[in-house]
Order: structure tokens, then sequence, then C-alpha cells
């Protein structure tokens, strides 16, 4: 700018004052800002962590989708003998069915089931639990627990979710170690062939 036209502009401005600003509060940059509904989201799903820890009886319960399949073998368990139980070979010696139960009427439901199927010497027995499809998008409740419960039980060697014609991924398969009076027989009729 030259020195006229500074003059020119310092004689335009003569006389202006200043504008008086209020005192503002800084307010945070709105990409900061949460999203309410992403807040009212967080509690909804901590609520609902809250209901199925009470509905679980507290215990910690890995949760698992309607379809998912639902599969554990112990170490130990010949491949060929899971691959049988897998593919529903086996003869089903016994059914339980949660449909309808509370978690903590299955819970029972399942232990008392595991102790029959031992005492009758049974090795493949079957549970239908659902897929739990009705309660999306929450996961399916007796499902989980069946997967979680399982694996504590001594007795369960394997399970396997079973085939469509038993019941698909709403039900499974659950192989269970033989009696001591079983096993006695098996090495008794072993030791007679050799």
């Amino acid at each position: 700018m030259s020195d006229a036209d500074e003059d020119l502009f310092l004689q335009a401005m003569d006389g202006v004052q200043p504008i008086k600003v209020e005192a503002r509060v800084a307010l945070k940059d709105p990409a900061l800002t949460p999203d309410p509904g992403l807040e009212a989201r967080r509690r909804a799903a901590i609520a609902q962590q809250a209901e199925a820890a009470e509905l679980l009886g507290g215990d910690f319960i890995t949760p698992v989708d309607p379809l998912d399949i639902l599969d554990f073998k112990r170490p130990g368990v010949q491949h060929g003998v899971y691959k049988n139980l897998r593919l529903g070979k086996y003869a089903i010696d016994a059914q339980l069915d949660l449909h309808r139960l509370t978690v903590d009427q299955a819970r029972e439901a399942v232990a008392e089931f595991i102790r029959d199927c031992l005492q009758h010497n049974t090795r493949c027995a079957l549970i239908n639990h659902g897929k739990g499809e009705n309660r999306q998008p929450q996961p399916a409740l007796l499902k989980s627990c069946v997967a979680n419960w399982l694996p504590q039980l001594d007795a369960v060697m394997a399970f396997h979710s079973a085939q469509r014609q038993h019941g698909g991924v709403g039900a499974t398969y659950v192989l269970l170690k033989k009696s001591d009076k079983k096993s006695q027989e098996n090495r008794e009729r072993h030791l007679k062939r050799g």
C-alpha cells in the first residue's frame, strides 16, 4: 500500500469506534461433541449386559449367535469319533428339550440330564436348546448357556451342533465318557480277544 492509499484509508476510518464484544464462553468443537444417540446406545448396552448377567445367575457366558455352530472336543477324543459325532452317525440314546425353560431351570435340567445319562451308560445324547432367533439382535440365550456349561462338565467328552434332521443349529449332540462299568467291560472284552 502506498503512502497516499494509507492516508486515504486513515481519513476514511476517522471517528470509527471498535465494536464492543461481550465475553463469550468458548464452545467445544462440534466434531468433538459426543453424539447423544451414541450415549443412549451405550447406556442401553450396559443395561442389557446387566440384565443378561442377572438372568445367567451372574455367570460369565460368552454370547453365541443363533446360527453359530457349537463345537468342542477334549484332548484325547479320536478324530474319527468326533467326526462321527459331528455327522450324527451315533445312535441318540437320550434327549433333553430346553424350550420354554428359564436359564436357572435349564442349568438344573442339563446337570440332571448329564447325571442321568452317566447312570444309564448313555454315550450319545441330544440337547434341544433352540436357535434363539426370536431374540435378535440379542444373542441366543439358552444356546449360549449350553455352549458354556457343557465344557465345564467332566463327563462331556465332545459336543457339536446337530445335523438338520435332528434340529440343526438349534440342537447339540453330546458325547459322554464311558461309565467305569462300561470301560471295565471293554477292557475285559479286549483282553479276551488277545
